[in-house]
């Protein structure tokens, strides 16, 4: 039975132009804030958790910055295909990286196909960020030395 794509089901906001003023303006809003209340058109009004509101938060700060927001619940299991559409990586790439242990997966059961974890996806790029930014920064001051060749 075939898989349905994760990524193509996640639910994906594009800013739009007029969309990025208004979001930095919310932003601005609730920074700091972690209580706050949905006035619905019926009056009613829902106080949010402070969960939905951190995910306000983040989201409005990347739309305002342009940027696109997808969705997707840290539970979920994706293909190396998906693994590689997410972080910019060939699928062969990816599976090189899930046989040498560098990114974790688990074979599905009674068969040779693996998933992996959004939040260890999460994860890899992060450290895969920070040796980056390491590597800036020592090449920068090397640059920056005098040194002798």
């Amino acid at each position: 039975m075939a898989r349905s794509s994760v990524l193509g089901s996640a639910t994906r906001v594009e800013p739009r132009a007029a969309d990025r003023a208004s979001a930095a303006e919310v932003s601005r809003a609730v920074a700091g804030v972690s209580e706050l209340v949905l006035r619905l058109p019926d009056g009613r009004e829902v106080p949010l958790p402070e969960a939905l509101v951190k995910i306000l938060l983040a989201s409005a700060g990347e739309l305002s910055a342009g940027r696109a927001v997808t969705v997707l619940p840290s539970e979920v299991r994706l293909t190396p295909a998906e693994v590689g559409e997410l972080l910019g990586l060939s699928r062969p790439f990816v599976a090189r990286l899930l046989d040498a242990g560098d990114l974790p997966s688990e074979h599905l059961p009674g068969s040779r196909h693996r998933v992996v974890g959004l939040a260890d996806v999460l994860a890899f790029q992060a450290r895969r960020e920070r040796r980056r930014a390491g590597r800036r920064r020592i090449a920068d001051v090397v640059e920056s030395a005098v040194l002798p060749y």
